[in-house]
């Protein structure tokens, strides 16, 4: 039989104490005063908990002035709203489920534990403030000890559900590193040379050839530049030849390149651009050889990365976006009719699809970018530093190719099929299931206008 949750008693959580000794009478004056006072200055609560956390250098990281004004501030509000809600002597499990998710989204957005902390404190103690301003009386002194309680009740269950959230995602991360290092090495070291010495080549080329002169890629727009940043950055975490790499990749970005638009001693940087590739390319080969074999994760049918991977890959990129300020984009793929494929063709014609559709979104992405096996006919990609239209380009590529291919359904058998694409712009939230939901619901929304479409969210 469920058990309810009250004020007076928290089983699993943590009793209250205070509040065990007030009659029922008495819990629903103090709380009518805490929650009056909680109403009617709930916009200085929020302007004064962001104001002083924003004062944080770690915080501030996590509280962007444009994410509090539209997202966060509203956020608090609604829970501060919540909090006054609260019926004193009732039943708080779906309070205490609601803080639960609060919790699974800080540890999803890697707030650390000590600012929710001391939000909390800072919270209480202008509640505090307003209640003894407001009314001294003994009704006003169990309010403040109350709602105090309460904040504390939150604020353990939000952080129960943190730890196990950031437990979980430990053992993900880890184990994708581990994916990560059980990549065909050699494949993996040779095409990643390759990409930088053809950045190289067309850097010389542009400087001595017949194109106009200054018009040099930085290295690190490069798509070696990109998988440094996102794919090695995960394979190499950590490593000091991949910072030593980084600083090469900073020195030619900021000091040989620009002197090779101005013209500036062009001989010398040459020499110097071409010292630095060497040793980009030496530190690469140590860091490669450096590697061990370790389990692969790929999905077997596929080839694209398995779904657990996920809040591993895709929170890193939404914090590194938000901290350089580059785009990122997420497109979510569903087959069309691919009940019906499989009722036609047996579940081997299906997998013979999905292998196929794999195919054709690897023919079409960077390999910065990410695949994702998402569920039974659904892939999701992360395009990294893709904008609008970049992102609206590649799944238009994928849904056209797959479009126009024959598939191999059965010995001398094919047959054609589509995809309905959802496409979901990073816009600054730090929670990265706000953009997958995204993505999923710009998706169906294609399949709703009639399938073989990307819409937009």
């Amino acid at each position: 039989m469920e058990q309810n949750t009250t004020l007076a008693s928290a089983p699993g959580e943590g009793q209250l104490g205070f509040s065990q000794s007030l009659a029922d009478g008495d819990r629903k004056i103090s709380m009518a005063l805490a929650s009056a006072v909680i109403r009617e200055h709930c916009a200085d609560l929020v302007a004064v908990f962001y104001s002083a956390l924003q004062k944080n250098e770690e915080a501030a990281a996590f509280l962007n002035q444009s994410i509090v004004q539209e997202r966060l501030s509203q956020s608090l509000a609604g829970w501060l709203e919540d909090l006054a809600g609260i019926d004193p002597c009732g039943d708080l499990s779906e309070f205490e489920a609601r803080q639960t998710l609060i919790g699974e989204v800080h540890a999803r957005i890697k707030v650390p534990v000590h600012l929710v902390l001391e939000g909390a404190s800072r919270l209480k103690r202008e509640i505090h403030i307003r209640l003894a301003e407001k009314n001294g009386s003994t009704e006003a002194f169990s309010a403040i000890i109350l709602i105090g309680e309460l904040i504390d009740h939150a604020i353990g269950i939000m952080s129960k559900a943190y730890g196990k959230r950031t437990g979980e995602r430990i053992r993900v991360d880890e184990a994708y590193r581990l994916y990560s290092l059980g990549q065909d090495v050699g494949v993996e070291r040779e095409s990643q040379k390759s990409m930088l010495m053809e950045w190289s080549q067309s850097v010389l080329f542009r400087l001595f050839g017949q194109q106009q002169q200054g018009q040099f890629d930085s290295i690190s727009a490069s798509p070696f530049g990109l998988w440094v940043r996102h794919r090695g950055a995960v394979m190499f975490e950590g490593s000091i030849m991949l910072r030593r790499i980084e600083a090469a990749m900073h020195e030619i970005d900021h000091h040989v390149i620009p002197k090779m638009r101005r013209q500036m001693d062009v001989q010398t940087q040459v020499q110097r651009l071409q010292v630095l590739i060497e040793e980009i390319k030496f530190l690469l080969n140590d860091l490669f050889e450096s590697l061990t074999a370790a389990a692969n994760a790929r999905d077997p049918l596929t080839s694209a990365l398995t779904r657990r991977f996920l809040p591993s890959i895709l929170g890193r990129e939404v914090q590194l976006a938000n901290r350089q300020g580059t785009p990122l984009s997420l497109l979510m793929l569903d087959v069309d009719h691919f009940k019906q494929i499989n009722d036609t063709w047996g579940h081997s014609g299906g997998d013979a699809v999905l292998r196929q559709i794999a195919e054709v979104i690897f023919e079409h992405i960077r390999p910065s970018d990410f695949l994702f096996r998402y569920g039974g006919e659904e892939f999701l990609l992360v395009l990294v530093e893709a904008d609008r239209n970049h992102s609206y380009q590649v799944a238009e590529n994928i849904r056209l190719a797959f479009e126009a291919r024959q598939l191999n359904v059965a010995e001398g058998l094919q047959t054609r099929a589509t995809v309905s694409v959802g496409i979901a712009i990073h816009d600054g939230h730090p929670d990265f299931q706000r953009l997958i939901d995204a993505a999923d619901r710009a998706m169906y929304e294609a399949k709703a206008l009639g399938r073989n479409r990307s819409v937009i969210a």
